[in-house]
């Protein structure tokens, strides 16, 4: 059996994490299942955070 590259969930917190940097809306979330959607916008609140005090930049 293959081992996957990377956990769904992490992957899940990464793209949010991304969409939120690039400036997305939260509604822009593509997951349906609640994990991966609570994930997803986990990721993209951290990003959120992380560019309204500064820490990352366009």
């Amino acid at each position: 059996m293959k081992r996957q590259k990377r956990d769904k969930l992490e992957r899940a917190f990464s793209r949010g994490f991304q969409a939120g940097l690039s400036g997305k809306s939260k509604e822009n979330c593509p997951y349906q299942t609640v994990d991966s959607k609570m994930q997803w916008l986990g990721g993209w609140r951290e990003a959120i955070d992380g560019r309204t005090t500064g820490l990352f930049t366009k």
